[in-house]
């Protein structure tokens, strides 16, 4: 047995020095010296894997096991980190091209269960009322304590027009939540807009996508033509925008700022994580001058009086746009604290198909912020009419996650307190059991808030009953 062992042993050792230095070796040119590898580790690895091909109750396959250790290596670093197989990459890249199967969820893992960062709006998650937040402890008769994250959204996945039934935990709720979804090719329109009076314009933005940038500077030029004349206010709506691909955020950012502003800087260990983002078409448009669809938009779009709203479920590349237009003065940011992602995943493939999401950064808004469990503070806090001030605090955000990255400017010297932004008072009586509400209508108290202060009209004034 111990000579089987030691065999066990010396080919686990192998293996995983033969991928460390595999996966090493693009980086050796950049690097003068590489770290040691933990040898005592790697034998305590190859020992508790020996013991599990030997004495585990059933027979696991190899694959099976690196692959789980992988995993468990790679999510026990922060909740953003994890190991995507064959399929998961798959449709990670059908993800950010806009269309792929599913319920329509942007998910995380929290304390075992399934955590909802935000649904995708129009899907069938959104419509059946999953909220940012939720837990999910159970899929159809499978509970998610115990899975990977990658198990618990292939189970989510399947042909359209199949359903599902998910068990949830909510804030708020005694009782576990049961919805049962049917499945759907999720086509997601990333920028919706209108006009919902003259010279006023609505933007949503739901998703960072591939073509998002280039799909909101069409709908500026749309809303220009139906206005028939400058705009004289601007909503920017990111709530509930779980974040996608950073070259999207710095392309929509550089609709409004001066060209060559600053965006976003971020901070890593590698000189690739080192990066200077700026308004320019090199960092947002794939041809680069010659590429820019951002070149022909009105001149006055840079000036229009602008607000944005975010929410808790606001994330990642939704704040790297909130953070660049709020330092530098562009734009009033009004809502409710944003979640807090404040770090950089690197999609880094592996020769056999699959990939690593690995956090390689941290990013930094114009000013120097770090957002990362933290989030963007509005200038303007106007909570939504629909939840009650009780429920208001109850959101999740990133600094709630299990391992989450801390904030590096918590180190440094204690600034002076920051003053608490004014707030918008609301009446609960409003928030009574209200049913979804409709973004940019009348039934969305936050982007009416928004009209108001574009029209000049003071919102902080008490109310006249």
């Amino acid at each position: 047995m111990r000579t089987k062992l030691e065999k066990i042993s010396l080919v686990v050792i192998g293996a995983v020095l033969g991928v460390s230095l595999s996966l090493n070796y693009p980086a050796v040119a950049e690097k003068e010296t590489k770290p040691q590898l933990p040898l005592d580790e790697l034998r305590t690895f190859a020992e508790i894997y020996g013991k599990i091909k030997s004495d585990y109750v059933e027979t696991v396959p190899d694959k099976k096991l690196i692959n789980e250790a992988i995993n468990g290596m790679l999510t026990g670093l922060d909740p953003h980190s994890s190991f995507l197989d064959v399929d998961g990459y798959k449709d990670l890249q059908a993800g950010t091209q806009g269309e792929f199967g599913g319920l329509g969820l942007e998910v995380g893992m929290e304390d075992g269960l399934v955590k909802v960062v935000s649904p995708i709006e129009d899907s069938p998650a959104f419509k059946a009322g999953v909220k940012s937040g939720d837990l999910i402890m159970q899929l159809d008769d499978k509970l998610v304590k115990g899975m990977t994250l990658n198990d618990a959204v292939k189970l989510m996945r399947g042909k359209p027009n199949t359903l599902i039934k998910l068990t949830i935990l909510r804030k708020g709720e005694i009782k576990p939540l049961y919805i049962t979804l049917t499945r759907a090719i999720i086509k997601t329109q990333s920028v919706k807009y209108k006009l919902p009076e003259p010279g006023y314009a609505y933007l949503r933005v739901t998703q960072f996508q591939e073509h998002s940038a280039e799909d909101l500077a069409k709908a500026i030029k749309t809303l220009r033509e139906q206005n028939k004349a400058p705009l004289k206010g601007l909503v920017l709506d990111l709530r509930n925008n779980p974040g996608g691909l950073i070259t999207a955020a710095v392309g929509i950012t550089s609709a409004f700022v001066p060209k060559d502003a600053l965006v976003v800087y971020t901070e890593g260990r590698t000189e690739d994580a080192k990066m200077r983002l700026t308004a320019n078409a090199a960092n947002y448009s794939r041809g680069g001058e010659a590429g820019d669809f951002l070149k022909d938009l009105p001149a006055d779009i840079k000036t229009v009086p602008m607000v944005v709203l975010i929410n808790g479920g606001s994330a990642s590349a939704s704040e790297i746009v909130s953070g660049a237009l709020q330092d530098h003065k562009r734009a009033v940011i009004m809502g409710t604290q944003s979640f807090g992602k404040g770090s950089v995943q690197t999609i880094l493939p592996m020769n056999n198909g699959t990939a690593i999401k690995l956090t390689t950064a941290r990013y930094f808004t114009p000013n120097g912020r770090s957002i990362q469990a933290k989030g963007i503070v509005p200038d303007i806090i106007v909570e939504d009419a629909t939840v009650s001030s009780a429920d208001q605090g109850m959101n999740l955000r990133e600094a709630d996650l299990s391992n989450h990255l801390s904030n590096p400017k918590d180190a440094e010297a204690p600034a002076k307190e920051t003053p608490k932004p004014p707030t918008v008072k609301k009446d609960d009586k409003q928030s009574a059991d209200k049913a979804p509400m409709e973004a940019g209508t009348k039934t969305d108290y936050q982007f009416m808030q928004a009209v108001n202060l574009l029209k000049g009209i003071d919102i902080l004034a008490p109310s006249k009953k």
